[in-house]
C-alpha cells in the first residue's frame, strides 16, 4: 500500500476541494526533479502519454547521482538526453521491454538491458524484478470531478502508479480525455505541474505498392463482424484503411492508432458483435495523429484498458473471429517468426504479438496473420528464409503460426506438414529467390521436386 492510498482510507483526502487539492500541489518541472533521489527507480507513461517536458530534464539531476537510478523504458518518442546519450550510463540504468532507435543506438553502452517478457506479463514481470518507487505521467487537463486522465497508455502505468511512493503528474491541456479506469483523482500526485506540448504525432511509414497489394490479400481474408488487432507500421495500417467497405467490425487491440478512429468515424466498427466489452473499442494505448486524439476526446464508446487485460490470451480468445495482423523482420520456410531482432542485434521488442497470436489461434473463428513485404534491403534480401540468421531470437514459434502474408499471396501454415509449410512459404516468396529456397529445402530433407 503507497502513501496516496494510506491517507485515502484515512479519509484526510474525502470532501475537500478539488481545485484547493490542485493547487496545493501545483510546482514546476525542477520541484519534480527535485523528488527524484540518489537510488530511486523511475518509471513514466509512453506514446502519446509520455511526459516530455520532464524527461528534456531528468539528466540534469545526474551530476547529484552516486548510486544512479533505475529507469523502466517502454518506448521513447523522443531523443532525450537522459535515453540517448551513453555518457550517462551508470548514472542512469534503463530497463527496456522494446528497443526504439534510442536503444538501438546506445547498444553496448551499458545505458541499457533488454527485458523479454509478453505484454500482458509486463507489469507483473516488473514487480518481480525491481518495482518503480517513482511514477510521472503526463495527463489530461483537470475535470469538473477534481480527475485528471492517463489517457493514452496502460500498458503497466496503473500497476507501477498504485505501487508508487512518488507521483508527479505532467498536465498538459492538449491531453484527450479519454474514459476509463485511467482516470486519476488529482490528490494522487505528490507535484504537478502545467505545460502546453503537442501530443506525439506517430507518423506510420507511407503506402507503397507493396503494402496495398498484401492490404487487399489480407481483406479477402476478413469478415463483416471480425473482431480486429493491428499492430504497428505501414502494413497494419493499410489493412486499416482498406477495411473502411466492411461492416460491424470490431475493435479488440493494445494500439488504437490512427486507421481505427477512420474505421469507427465511417461506421465500419460498431463492435456490434464483439463477445466481451459488446460496442466498445477497447485497447491499451493510443498513439497517432491529431485525428486520432480529436476522435478519442471524450468518446462515449471508447475506452483504454491495462494490458494485463486488453493482451490476456484467454481474454483476447472470448472474442470470436478474433483477427491478429502483424509484421515480422523475416520467417523460415518451417515458419519461424523473427520480429525483434537481426541476428544478435536487438532492434525492438515482442510487445503483444505472442499474446495475439496466441488469443486468435484460440478464438473461434480467429485468425493470426503475419504480414510483410517479401524482400528487405531495397530487394536484395529475402525475408522468407532457409535459415534465421546466426543469433536471432524467436519472436513467434512455428506451431503458433497461421498465416502468412506478401506480396505475392497467402501462405496457410497451421495444420500443415513441414513439406507443405515450406512450399507454401516458397510460392509467397520474390521470384528471385525460390529456386535458391527450393535447394535449400532439399538439402533440409523438407522438399522433393519430385512431391511437389
Amino acid at each position: 500500500m503507497n502513501r496516496w492510498h494510506q491517507h485515502y482510507l484515512r479519509g484526510d483526502y474525502h470532501n475537500q476541494d478539488p481545485k484547493a487539492l490542485y493547487q496545493a500541489r501545483l510546482a514546476t518541472v525542477q520541484e519534480a526533479l527535485d523528488l527524484i533521489e540518489d537510488g530511486d527507480c523511475l518509471a513514466w507513461s509512453t506514446h502519446g502519454s509520455e511526459p516530455k517536458v520532464f524527461l528534456e530534464h531528468l539528466h540534469t539531476i545526474a551530476p547529484r547521482l552516486d548510486k544512479g537510478v533505475d529507469c523502466w523504458n517502454t518506448i521513447t518518442r523522443y531523443a532525450y538526453p537522459v535515453t540517448s546519450a551513453p555518457g550517462l550510463a551508470g548514472k542512469f540504468r534503463h530497463h527496456t521491454f522494446f528497443f526504439d532507435k534510442w536503444s538501438v543506438g546506445a547498444r553496448g553502452s551499458g545505458l541499457y538491458d533488454h527485458f523479454p517478457v509478453d505484454q500482458h506479463l509486463y507489469a507483473q514481470g516488473i514487480q518481480a524484478c525491481k518495482a518503480p518507487n517513482v511514477f510521472v505521467a503526463q495527463v489530461s487537463a483537470m475535470d469538473k470531478h477534481g480527475y485528471v486522465h492517463l489517457s493514452c497508455d496502460l500498458i503497466m502505468t496503473l500497476e507501477n502508479l498504485y505501487r508508487a511512493d512518488k507521483i508527479i503528474f505532467e498536465v498538459n491541456s492538449r491531453t484527450p480525455m479519454v474514459w476509463g479506469e485511467n482516470a486519476l483523482p488529482v490528490s494522487m500526485a505528490d507535484v504537478l505541474y502545467e505545460v502546453d506540448e503537442p501530443i506525439y504525432q506517430l507518423q506510420d511509414p507511407p503506402i507503397g505498392e507493396k503494402e496495398e497489394t498484401i492490404a487487399g490479400y489480407v481483406t479477402e481474408m476478413m469478415k463483416d463482424g471480425d473482431c480486429i488487432q493491428l499492430g504497428f507500421g505501414g502494413i497494419p495500417n493499410a489493412i486499416g484503411f482498406h477495411l473502411m467497405e466492411k461492416h460491424d467490425l470490431g475493435i479488440h487491440t493494445e494500439q488504437i492508432g490512427t486507421s481505427m478512429a477512420h474505421l469507427m468515424a465511417c461506421g465500419a466498427v460498431t463492435n456490434r458483435y464483439k463477445s466481451i466489452d459488446q460496442g466498445i473499442t477497447v485497447g491499451s494505448f493510443i498513439s497517432g495523429d491529431n485525428f486520432l486524439y480529436d476522435f478519442v476526446d471524450q468518446h462515449p464508446r471508447l475506452t483504454v484498458r491495462r494490458s494485463r487485460y486488453t493482451n490476456d490470451p484467454y481474454v483476447i480468445a472470448q472474442n470470436d473471429n478474433l483477427v491478429s495482423i502483424n509484421s515480422c523482420v523475416q520467417i523460415d520456410i518451417m515458419g519461424q517468426v523473427v520480429s525483434t531482432s537481426a541476428g544478435l542485434r536487438q532492434i525492438s521488442g515482442v510487445g503483444g504479438q505472442i499474446d495475439f497470436v496466441r488469443g486468435a489461434n484460440m478464438s473461434k473463428g480467429g485468425r493470426a496473420i503475419m504480414a510483410m513485404p517479401s524482400t528487405t534491403g531495397g530487394g536484395k534480401i529475402s525475408k522468407i528464409v532457409p535459415f534465421l540468421d546466426q543469433g536471432s531470437a524467436v519472436t513467434t514459434s512455428r506451431n503458433d503460426v497461421h498465416y502468412v502474408v506478401t506480396e505475392y499471396g497467402i501462405a496457410q501454415l497451421r495444420g500443415r506438414t513441414l513439406r507443405q509449410r515450406a512450399r507454401a512459404l516458397i510460392e509467397i516468396a520474390h521470384p528471385d529467390f525460390r529456386e535458391q529456397l527450393i535447394q535449400d529445402a532439399e538439402k533440409m530433407h523438407i522438399w522433393r521436386r519430385s512431391n511437389r
